[in-house]
């Protein structure tokens, strides 16, 4: 009776290990970031009298809200085989927004979400595009960013200005390295956009 037992926990045994066999092994997936400052770059004081804006997380279309980076060919679109962003790409896109605006502005801080600071203006940013479009199959795709900006009063919530920028950046080859270069590029070329434009236009009033 034991070596009935014995034998059946073997053949067990060895259904389990040919059934793990079977398994599909998981593709090797290599993480990237985005937005970086240059090497060196630190957070300076403001040159004049601070304004100070709250900003929310930026708001990202939803099939780039996510880890996955997408390609675009005409009308197809599929995300890139192999390769995710570390975090999601609204909270990257943040992060590096929100290191910018502390290296390279002159006039505005960003008020963070846990402090008491009462502003009287709101950043809200909408990313409209964050892909890579490729001309055509095969070929080096352009990593393209599109963001729309606005200062709103942060009482009422009324428009103060608004602004639509746009930054491509052609990868240097059809490899993901490659695309994950120009989308760096392009990050911090529009984030340097923002910071300008958030600069020139944000006025100082009353918190309320």
């Amino acid at each position: 009776m034991s070596r009935t037992l014995k034998s059946a926990a073997i053949a067990a045994a060895v259904v389990a290990l040919g059934g793990c066999s079977l398994l599909a092994t998981p593709e090797p997936v290599q993480l990237y970031r985005f937005g970086n400052l240059p090497m060196g770059a630190m957070e300076r004081a403001l040159a004049g009298p601070e304004v100070q804006v709250v900003m929310r997380r930026p708001e990202f279309a939803q099939a780039v809200r996510g880890d996955r980076i997408l390609g675009v060919t005409g009308a197809e679109a599929a995300y890139i085989k192999g390769a995710r962003w570390v975090s999601s790409a609204d909270v990257l896109f943040s992060e590096s927004l929100e290191s910018a605006f502390a290296a390279q502005a002159e006039r505005v801080r960003l008020v963070g979400p846990r402090e008491l600071t009462r502003t009287s203006q709101a950043l809200d940013i909408d990313v409209r595009t964050f892909e890579a479009r490729y001309p055509a199959p095969g070929v080096a795709p352009v990593a393209t960013v599109i963001v729309r900006v606005r200062l709103l009063n942060a009482l009422d919530r009324t428009v103060q200005s608004e602004q639509v920028f746009m930054v491509e950046r052609p990868a240097t080859a059809n490899r993901v390295g490659a695309i994950v270069s120009a989308f760096d590029d392009a990050s911090r070329e529009i984030n340097s956009q923002i910071v300008a434009w958030t600069d020139q236009n944000a006025r100082n009033m009353p918190a309320g």
